[in-house]
């Protein structure tokens, strides 16, 4: 029978210190016991997907920050469901492990080539895997296994949950400091307002786009003082964006 793990809402778990969260997508319960064990453990919350069609409505739902994808999966193939992902613009960057007991260098070149950023034979190691995931966040995701982000002049300190511009602290409610790294985890990048809901708020909580519009002014007025340069660029018809260059 098809079932998702229960996991805590976006909104409940960005007041906590965020955790990097892990979808496994696997068929085999005894393996999902195994890997969520060794997750939760190394520091990771996890979601879980049993076949390729839960796991695609999944990360629709709530995008992970990777997935350790089983090749062999009821209703849809693991190769399927990560060439589906990089279709997609808002995953087509998303860090994706396969998992499979194929390992035939030609196996391996195919998942390779379908988009997965690395894969793993069966049987594993579990303290390897976790290490490939680290490696993997590092390399596409260099915020998640960093405790500071870092641009310009702001410094973010995810642990102590403080900010400062060119050495002065900076004051932020709760909402501006989770805007913000959202902003420094993706720098340059244009976002929409909705784009900032969701990703701020949650898509499960129903706010009017232009409350982002206050938030950004609030976060605007914290990081700029009197004679800071606005780093906060406002593209019309577009969004926002984190630019030093703007």
């Amino acid at each position: 029978m098809s079932m998702t793990a229960t996991v805590p809402s976006r909104r409940e778990s960005q007041g906590a210190s965020v955790k990097p969260r892990v979808l496994i997508v696997e068929d085999e319960s005894a393996l999902v016991e195994l890997l969520r064990y060794n997750l939760e453990q190394a520091g990771f919350s996890v979601s879980v997907a049993y076949d390729g069609e839960e796991a695609l409505a999944s990360v629709q739902e709530d995008t992970p920050d990777l997935i350790l994808l089983d090749w062999m999966l009821p209703l849809m193939s693991g190769i399927e469901v990560c060439r589906q992902l990089r279709r997609q613009t808002s995953t087509a960057n998303l860090p994706i492990i396969m998992l499979t007991a194929r390992g035939e260098e030609g196996d391996r070149v195919r998942g390779l080539d379908a988009g997965a950023d690395d894969y793993v034979s069966k049987p594993f190691s579990p303290t390897e895997l976790v290490a490939r995931i680290r490696a993997v966040l590092r390399r596409i995701r260099p915020a998640l296994a960093d405790e500071a982000l870092n641009y310009a002049d702001i410094v973010m300190d995810l642990v102590a949950h403080r900010v400062t511009r060119g050495g002065k602290p900076v004051h932020l409610g709760p909402t501006e400091f989770r805007l913000l790294r959202h902003f420094m985890e993706h720098p340059g990048r244009v976002f929409s307002r909705e784009q900032l809901l969701d990703a701020v708020w949650g898509k499960d909580v129903y706010v009017e786009a232009r409350t982002v519009d206050v938030h950004i002014r609030r976060l605007r007025i914290a990081l700029n003082g009197e004679n800071d340069t606005d780093l906060i660029r406002t593209v019309r018809a577009a969004g926002y964006a984190l630019d030093s260059q703007g």
